[in-house]
């Protein structure tokens, strides 16, 4: 189990669209694992693997990590199958997007087919944070960031802000 740097906006990889995982291997397992430690170690509740650089479809989320305790869910090749009508807003944050946090408005319930950490597939129910999560990773897999949801104004804001603190750690 390695902790891998969590890569931050605008590096470019991103950007990246993912690909499918063909089998859950050991391979597959070892990214999982290092996804996790990853996440516990930038104090986060979900992570993609394309924001570690791999741009396969994993995501790794653990909505108890913020109570101290840890569940990991491993989530490849994610789908959602069905998303309500019916809209909630959040307020997100990013890792890759560090110190960024604004309101998104996302469906308020999903259903997502994934297979687990073993390889067989499943179907979730979700609403409140966990979907508002899976939607969140689900965007990394396609090169979207969050604060691609925003407005124009409020977008750039961010990536100024982004490239300042880049900036800043260079000098530093």
């Amino acid at each position: 189990m390695t902790v891998r740097p969590i890569l931050t906006a605008p590096d470019p990889r991103l950007q990246a669209i993912s690909m499918d995982v063909e089998t859950v291997d050991a391979e597959i397992r070892t990214l999982v694992e290092d996804m996790a430690q990853s996440m516990y170690a930038a104090e986060g509740i979900g992570l993609a693997a394309v924001q570690i650089g791999v741009a396969k479809r994993v995501i790794v989320i653990d909505l108890d990590q913020k109570e101290g305790k840890k569940n990991p869910r491993a989530f490849i090749n994610p789908k959602i199958v069905w998303a309500s009508d019916e809209m909630a807003v959040f307020e997100e944050g990013c890792l890759s997007v560090p110190e960024i946090w604004d309101d998104v408005e996302r469906p308020a319930r999903i259903r997502c087919e994934y297979l687990d950490g073993d390889g067989k597939k499943q179907t979730l129910e979700a609403d409140g944070l966990l979907a508002i999560c899976l939607q969140h990773e689900m965007d990394h897999l396609n090169g979207v960031l969050f604060i691609d949801h925003l407005s124009r104004l409020k977008k750039n804001m961010a990536v100024k802000k982004l490239a300042k603190a880049k900036k800043l750690q260079a000098v530093g």
